[in-house]
């Protein structure tokens, strides 16, 4: 059974990656037009269907890697560095930017037929980050247990992202955009602790495997 900071350690880094602050105001946009039920009803998909694609990462990630030949160290170097570069965007509003950028595209493009699919669910919601943070999450907890703790989390996080899109207009208000980039900047900083951590993980893992405890 993971311990309480595992736990801790787990939900920060999937909350920070999903970003519910920062996905509030960029849904707002991605849902002009749309009726308050209308919206309703394409935050709960949205995050259903993201909820769903992170859980089977949860469970099969490690799966898939040992299939393709990767290690979980290699894989927590990689993830590292993708995570730490996600941050790297969101401290100098970088990140803000390209998902407005894939938002714009894909209103052009679907016409918002499916837009609880793509962008919310993929790449907004479960993008590289979540989806490499899940990965690299369920490899520090390989027992069943562990795992269903991990979904629990993921869980958790889902819930919190919903009920951000269903106030996102309070929540656009109330933050403001100099709230907005105080608090994406303080969520970047930590990330890239988070992800410094996972690169350190990884190569001490390596340097185990190859030279010995």
């Amino acid at each position: 059974m993971a311990s309480l900071e595992a736990m801790l350690n787990a939900f920060t880094t999937l909350l920070v990656t999903t970003d519910p602050p920062g996905l509030a105001p960029i849904f707002i946009g991605l849902t002009v037009g749309m009726t308050r039920a209308q919206r309703r009803q394409t935050a709960i998909r949205g995050t259903i269907i993201a909820f769903g694609i992170l859980t089977v990462f949860a469970l099969t990630g490690s799966s898939v890697l040992s299939l393709l030949g990767i290690s979980m160290p290699a894989f927590r170097i990689a993830g590292g560095m993708l995570l730490f570069f996600i941050a790297f965007e969101m401290i100098f509003e970088k990140r803000q930017d390209r998902k407005e950028k894939t938002t714009e595209t894909a209103i052009t493009k679907d016409h918002i037929h499916n837009l609880a699919v793509f962008p919310l669910a993929i790449p907004l919601i479960s993008g590289p980050g979540a989806i490499s943070a899940t990965i690299l999450l369920a490899g520090n907890h390989p027992s069943a247990i562990d795992r269903v703790q991990l979904i629990a989390v993921i869980a958790v996080v889902s819930f919190i992202l919903l009920a951000a899109l269903l106030v996102a207009d309070q929540i656009d208000r109330m933050l403001g955009q100099t709230g907005r980039a105080i608090l994406t900047r303080l969520l970047g900083v930590l990330l890239s602790a988070l992800a410094v951590q996972f690169v350190i993980d990884g190569f001490r893992a390596s340097m185990t495997a190859y030279i010995g405890p």
